[in-house]
């Protein structure tokens, strides 16, 4: 159930937010398997680095942070 509790939204915004709601819920239940994860991978390196380290190379500290 989404609620609204401050502001008063157009009937576009609500669409646009659901919207957003729904497919982060399907992405999410198309990745994951169900099972959560043991408290023992809570913390490794691979959950929380996910996307590849940028190749060494000119300007390389520069893609460090934005998205490929």
């Amino acid at each position: 159930m989404i609620k609204v509790v401050r502001g008063n939204p157009t009937p576009e915004e609500l669409a646009a937010a659901l919207a957003v709601v729904q497919a982060r819920a399907a992405a999410t239940a198309s990745t994951s398997s169900g099972a959560p994860l043991p408290p023992e991978e809570w913390s490794t390196p691979a959950r929380i680095a996910r996307h590849p380290v940028p190749r060494p190379g000119p300007r390389a500290w520069a893609r460090t942070y934005w998205p490929s």
